[in-house]
């Protein structure tokens, strides 16, 4: 199990800067279980420690991965840009070790939104070659129809982005105004938006209901998250196509 020196645990699992961190420590401000420690260099294993920093309780973990009902208007992103970051919505204890997304939603896109600490879990996530299917529920101004599906299950061409990998259409209601659910196992550059523009349909509001084997919690509010047990995250990688 990693072990690591209290000053690291706290640069790297809290907000605090390794110099903070040592300030602190010296100054008996730093209890590990309960416990003061007074030495920067004291090796613990990070996983599930408890801290108390000058009052401020920490239950640690190695990783992180977190389940996001992301709203409309909030970015995709961990850079500064001058907009509102899902980020934003994450608590400060919650934000560490570093998260960063596992694949991104547009601002106005809502739903299913991971953010995780885990470089290789994202990358088995938002790899085409390991064909994680994400699901997405689609409003679109335009009447689908069927040759609308055969061109979604064949591929359709993206300028500057060249073919895509086939997906799934369903049809819920074809009106003026559709309805639909859509498969894919990629993450092109506003692809879902793009496709539909491609058969002459313009997406209205678009949600990510589910990616893999995971659904997003129906007891999530917009804006609200939680903590993935490994059993979920386990869970992204045994969904069917």
């Amino acid at each position: 199990m990693l072990k690591l020196r209290l000053d690291r645990i706290l640069s790297a699992y809290t907000p605090y800067t390794r110099r903070e961190g040592s300030e602190l420590i010296r100054k008996g401000l730093v209890s590990v279980e309960d416990t003061v420690c007074r030495d920067p260099a004291a090796k613990f294993s990070v996983e599930g420690l408890r801290l108390q920093i000058a009052g401020k309780s920490f239950l640690l973990h190695e990783q992180s991965t977190f389940m996001l009902n992301k709203p409309a208007g909030y970015i995709s992103t961990t850079e500064e840009s001058g907009g509102q970051s899902v980020l934003d919505l994450i608590s400060e204890e919650d934000r560490f070790p570093a998260l960063f997304p596992a694949g991104r939603l547009d601002k106005d896109t809502t739903g299913l939104l991971l953010l995780t600490s885990d470089g290789a879990l994202c990358h088995r996530i938002i790899s085409p070659s390991h064909e994680i299917y994400k699901t997405y529920s689609v409003t679109a101004e335009g009447i689908l129809t069927e040759d609308d599906v055969r061109r979604f299950s064949e591929g359709i061409y993206l300028e500057n982005e060249g073919l895509c990998r086939p997906a799934f259409l369903e049809i819920l209601r074809s009106d003026s105004i559709s309805e639909a659910r859509v498969r894919i196992c990629e993450g092109k550059y506003h692809q879902v938006k793009r496709m539909f523009a491609a058969c002459g349909k313009t997406v209205m509001a678009l949600r990510r209901d589910t990616i893999g084997g995971l659904s997003l919690d129906a007891s999530l509010l917009p804006g609200h998250y939680r903590r993935l047990t490994n059993e979920e995250i386990s869970g992204i990688f045994s969904d069917p196509v």
